[in-house]
């Protein structure tokens, strides 16, 4: 293949060890994700940080804690950052669709070197602001594209899966940025700027090798086939999926697929802005406006719910509880490993008990964690810092944030960025999937802004707010919310057919059309169809026939078994 270059690891490896490859460069990049959230943590409780250069804070001369005397400035720098991956994830989507998934990366790598090199260098809050914000658009870029780029790739049956590991890579992202601050904190008794500067500094090396390394990997056999480069998508697809034994035919077929869906989209691309699937504007039954609501609230809750509060915001957290400051940072260390260690939970349970009663047992345990939490924080406080019985409920509120994040880790972590994924339709995924980081970026931004003003309000009875919170997902999720686990994107199409917003009316009306329509289902087993988001009617299947009769609309379809009934009785009268 002399349309790829010779240095391209497509060319080395095939099949799985290909994939694999590619999962790598995609955890890094969520690597940096992970590192980026967990870093500010740690940056917010450097003296130097907070009362010589953003002053926006002093140290207690007592007990040595940091207190914050303007909580708005101190919640603004943090948030910030989630505008700017706002604005970042719908520039990523844009770009990645037009020029490709591999140069988006390199784009959004590159913009965010120059964010972090700006707050590694910053000189007071107005410097930190601009570079926080700048810094967001790289990391919005790479959140819409990344995950697109590794779902494209893989093959169905192990995307759910390659999300939640990549995931576990995300928290590992965490835990270094805390180990690595609680480490700096020992030199020179962490009152120097090299406590805040070098944690900042430190996301640079990740993202020049994510920047340098990328080009050297195979672009979106889907995105080459849009634009026409078809030779090289169908080498890229041999390559991924294998050509010889029991593979063959997998590429072709998987390559035929890819051209229906390429030649689907550019007949209906007048619908594809983003306008246009916010508000559902000529999507006809796939109602991809209620899909786009879906995936940015569940974002939004997905830090409502506490994990917000609990990454950012950790050592504020503990020293509610009644910690002392000296042990305050290693047990938010340790707490960000057992979140690492739970996401692998996911990794085997996601796929078997489904979406939703993943994100039932989590909100459960959640809740309970957090009422108890700000229950034992309330009482420790009652007593002498110091006292046995203190230090007792400082240890049960303690566990119960322990708790808390092991569960978020084994649950609602992953579930929010994978059903983007699954529920869109295949040529609105890369803006769909936007559209989530979105709902993360306005979660994020919404949150870490008020949450320093409301610890300062409320401190320990903050808690109270994310149990309820943790309450309010459980019948949102129930009545709201379809289950995608082991469903097909046709099928998808046919549970999202329902013109009524609730969970119940969507199963109905999918397992009618599913009666329905044995055709389309077997079709979309074998992922031989697509649906025209204009019309609602199946189009395609390798030979580009269109499968007479087929709708997602159950009244449509019985008036269409009426007048066959009728076409069928007429025929065998003059037969």
């Amino acid at each position: 293949m002399d349309l790829i270059p010779r240095s391209n690891v497509v060319h080395r490896f095939e099949k799985r060890s290909l994939l694999i490859a590619i999962n790598c460069i995609a955890g890094l990049s969520i690597f940096f994700f992970g590192y980026d959230q967990g870093m500010m943590g740690g940056v917010n409780t450097a003296p130097d940080y907070y009362d010589n250069t953003m002053k926006f804070g002093h140290t207690d001369p007592k007990t040595g804690a940091p207190v914050i005397d303007n909580t708005l400035l101190q919640g603004g720098i943090v948030s910030i950052y989630y505008l700017g991956t706002l604005i970042g994830c719908l520039i990523g989507g844009s770009f990645g669709d037009r020029y490709g998934r591999i140069k988006t990366i390199a784009l959004g790598a590159g913009w965010a070197v120059i964010g972090a090199t700006l707050q590694t260098s910053a000189q007071n809050h107005t410097w930190m602001i601009c570079a926080r914000l700048v810094n967001g658009w790289g990391t919005g870029m790479l959140n819409a594209i990344v995950p697109v780029w590794a779902t494209e790739t893989a093959e169905h049956k192990s995307r759910g899966q390659f999300v939640a590991i990549e995931f576990t890579l995300n928290i590992f992202g965490v835990v270094v940025a805390y180990w690595i601050e609680y480490g700096c904190n020992f030199y020179k008794g962490g009152l120097t700027e090299f406590t805040w500067r070098f944690p900042i500094a430190f996301q640079i090396a990740p993202l020049l090798l994510l920047f340098a390394i990328c080009w050297f990997f195979p672009e979106s056999p889907r995105w080459l086939v849009k634009v026409g480069r078809e030779e090289e998508a169908r080498y890229i697809l041999g390559r991924l999926r294998g050509e010889t034994g029991e593979d063959a035919g997998k590429a072709e077929a998987e390559f035929q697929d890819i051209r229906n869906i390429a030649e689907l989209e550019r007949k209906t691309a007048k619908s594809q802005s983003y306008v246009s699937m916010l508000f559902g504007i000529g999507s006809g039954k796939l109602h991809t406006g209620r899909r786009v609501q879906l995936v940015i609230w569940l974002q939004i809750m997905q830090e409502w719910i506490g994990i917000a509060g609990v990454t950012i915001f950790a050592p504020t957290i503990f020293r509610t509880a009644g910690i002392p400051n000296a042990q305050v940072q290693w047990i938010s260390g340790l707490n960000t490993i057992t979140y690492m260690i739970a996401t692998l939970i996911c990794v085997f349970t996601l796929d078997r008990i489904g979406r939703r009663w993943t994100l039932y047992w989590g909100s459960i345990v959640q809740g309970i964690a957090m009422f108890l939490a700000g229950g034992f924080s309330t009482l420790g406080l009652e007593y002498e810092v110091g006292s046995p019985h203190a230090r007792g409920y400082a240890s049960g509120a303690v566990a119960m944030i322990f708790l808390f994040t092991a569960t978020f880790g084994a649950t609602w972590l992953t579930v929010p960025w994978l059903y983007p994924a699954e529920i869109f339709p295949l040529e609105v995924r890369a803006k769909g999937n936007a559209w989530g980081v979105v709902g993360w970026s306005i979660g994020n931004g919404w949150l870490t802004l008020i949450l320093p003003v409301v610890f300062k309000a409320l401190e320990q009875k903050t808690y109270y707010i994310f149990g309820a919170a943790n309450v309010l997902t459980l019948p949102m999720v129930y009545c709201l919310y379809p289950e995608s686990n082991q469903r097909t994107l046709e099928e998808m199409n046919l549970l999202f057919a329902s013109d009524s917003i609730w969970n119940w009316e969507a199963e109905k009306n999918f397992a009618i059309l599913k009666e329905q329509n044995p055709e389309l289902v077997q079709a979309a087993a074998r992922g031989n169809s697509v649906i025209d988001p204009e019309t609602g009617y199946v189009k395609g299947g390798r030979t580009g026939s269109v499968a007479r009769g087929m709708s997602l609309d159950v009244n449509a379809l019985q008036v269409h078994h009426e007048e066959s009934a009728f076409e069928e009785k007429q025929t065998f009268k003059h037969g």
